[in-house]
């Protein structure tokens, strides 16, 4: 099992080469999960020799461009190819209905002869929340972060954590830095990839900035990797106790 990172920027990156934080797990018999699927997806999956025909299964974490952003194209490359089949869809049930109404119909509702909905172009498989999903053996249980306060309501994202042979993997997706909501999920795993702004001269709120991380204790940070990040960044996380920034293209084995 290995967890490759088709990119480790931000949602604005456009320097340093890099991509959206999307990534693929890859089963030992060599099947794909998508871990999101933003807007340069399919510029990113194309620089490591893969195409839409080797994606039949992707996870979102949350409606956000950089993190949803590609699915129009996934979509539509695998309807009109007779020879796919429709992606899975593993998604929050409460995202549903927002994925098509708010994100993707706009787009993607007309088609010649028929008016489509999500179920034309994925097979929808509405994950339950504080539920799981099971995918080539493993099971994915899904976390909520606490990412943007919308309104009255938190609009969150649904990190990931799940065993990988013997390592117990935590993938934060978006978050806020919010230690009392998510310690135990740090305590759980064994490795952690979590979302990480640098930008040096603000914080935006709605992404765990450096500076904030740095106050977690040394043995979280010993097991915490960091991606997400800005472009341009100065900081030296191996000196500060993380693991390191996780580089675009970067490949871990479990």
């Amino acid at each position: 099992m290995k967890l490759i990172f088709l990119g480790s920027g931000s949602a604005f990156t456009v320097q340093d080469n890099n991509y959206h934080s999307n990534m693929l797990l890859v089963a030992p018999n060599d099947k794909k999960l998508l871990i999101d699927c933003g807007a340069d997806v399919r510029f990113s999956l194309n620089e490591i020799g893969l195409t839409y025909k080797d994606i039949n299964d992707v996870y979102i974490s949350h409606l956000h461009s950089d993190h949803a952003g590609g699915l129009e194209w996934l979509g539509f490359t695998h309807k009109f190819d007779a020879t796919a089949q429709r992606p899975r869809l593993y998604i929050n049930e409460h995202l549903v209905n927002e994925l098509w109404d708010h994100v993707l119909s706009g787009g993607m509702r007309s088609l010649q002869g028929e008016i489509a909905c999500l179920n034309t172009y994925f097979d929808v498989r509405p994950v339950h929340s504080n539920g799981f999903f099971e995918w080539n053996g493993i099971t994915l249980r899904t976390v909520q972060t606490v990412h943007i306060v919308d309104g009255f309501k938190i609009a969150p994202s649904f990190g990931l954590l799940f065993k990988a042979n013997d390592t117990k993997v935590f993938i934060t997706t978006d978050t806020q830095f919010a230690p009392n909501q998510i310690m135990d999920f740090y305590n759980m795993a064994d490795m952690i990839f979590h979302d990480c702004e640098t930008t040096p001269h603000y914080k935006s709120g709605v992404h765990a900035h450096y500076t904030e991380l740095c106050t977690l204790d040394e043995a979280t940070k010993k097991k915490m990797w960091l991606y997400h990040y800005n472009p341009g960044k100065t900081q030296n996380p191996e000196a500060d106790g993380f693991r390191g920034f996780v580089q675009k293209g970067q490949v871990f084995n479990f």
